[in-house]
C-alpha cells in the first residue's frame, strides 16, 4: 500500500495519523485535498461510523481509506458523550471549548470521575472490501475538575490520567501517540498490516 486517504477533516487527527504513518512510508492525503464530503456517521456504535466513513471515502477516491471514530465516555454519564463527543454541544459549528464546557456542567457535583477514551480504526482496501482491518485502542483516565495544558485536542484538557499526574494536554506529541486510544489502535493496525 503506498497510498491512503485518511477519512476525516480533524486537523488533530489527520497530524496524529500523518505522525504515526510516516516512517511506514505510505503517502497520506485526506478527502479534503481530494474534495470529497463527509459521510453521514447515523450510527450508534464507533465501529459502524467508523466502518461508514472508511468505505464512503475509498468509493469516491478509488483507494484506499483510513477512517476512525473515537470519544470519550464518561462512566457516570453512563459512556456519554462517546460517538457525539464531537458534536456534544452541537454542530453549528463544532467546539471543542463548547464541547469541553458542556461536559464540565454535566460534571458538577459528580464524584464518580473515570472515563477513557475509546478509538477504533477501520481501513479499507478498497470500498466492497469484505474484509476490512479493523483495531481498537481505549485510554483510561478521570475527568477533571477545570482545564489545564496547551495541547492536544479535544477533551485533552480536562483528562486527567492519574498515573503520570497529567492532564493529555500537557503531554508531548510523542508521549501521547505512545500511550492514547489512538496510538494504541494504530500499534495493532499496524501489526495486523504487517502480515498482509
Amino acid at each position: 500500500m503506498q497510498k491512503l486517504v485518511i477519512a476525516s477533516n480533524n486537523p488533530g487527527k489527520l497530524r496524529e495519523f500523518q505522525h504515526m504513518l510516516e516512517p511506514l512510508g505510505i503517502e497520506v492525503v485526506t478527502q479534503a485535498q481530494l474534495g470529497i464530503s463527509e459521510a453521514e456517521e447515523p450510527h450508534v456504535t464507533f465501529i459502524e461510523n467508523a466502518l461508514a466513513k472508511a468505505r464512503h471515502v475509498s468509493k469516491l477516491s478509488g483507494l484506499p481509506a483510513l477512517a476512525d471514530d473515537s470519544g470519550i465516555c464518561v462512566t457516570a454519564l453512563g459512556g456519554a458523550p462517546g460517538v457525539y463527543s464531537a458534536r456534544y454541544a452541537g454542530d453549528s459549528p463544532k467546539s471543542d471549548q463548547a464541547n469541553n464546557d458542556k461536559l464540565m456542567q454535566a460534571m458538577q457535583g459528580v464524584t464518580d470521575r473515570r472515563a477513557h477514551y475509546y478509538c477504533v480504526l477501520v481501513l479499507v482496501r478498497h470500498a466492497d472490501d469484505p474484509q476490512p482491518v479493523i483495531a481498537e485502542g481505549e485510554w483510561h483516565g478521570e475527568i477533571a475538575h477545570q482545564e489545564q495544558g496547551e495541547g492536544g485536542f479535544g477533551y485533552d484538557p480536562l483528562f486527567w490520567l492519574p498515573e503520570l499526574g497529567k492532564m493529555s494536554a500537557e503531554l508531548s506529541r510523542d508521549q501521547k501517540h505512545a500511550i492514547s486510544h489512538r496510538g494504541r489502535a494504530m500499534q495493532v493496525l499496524l501489526e495486523k498490516l504487517r502480515y498482509e
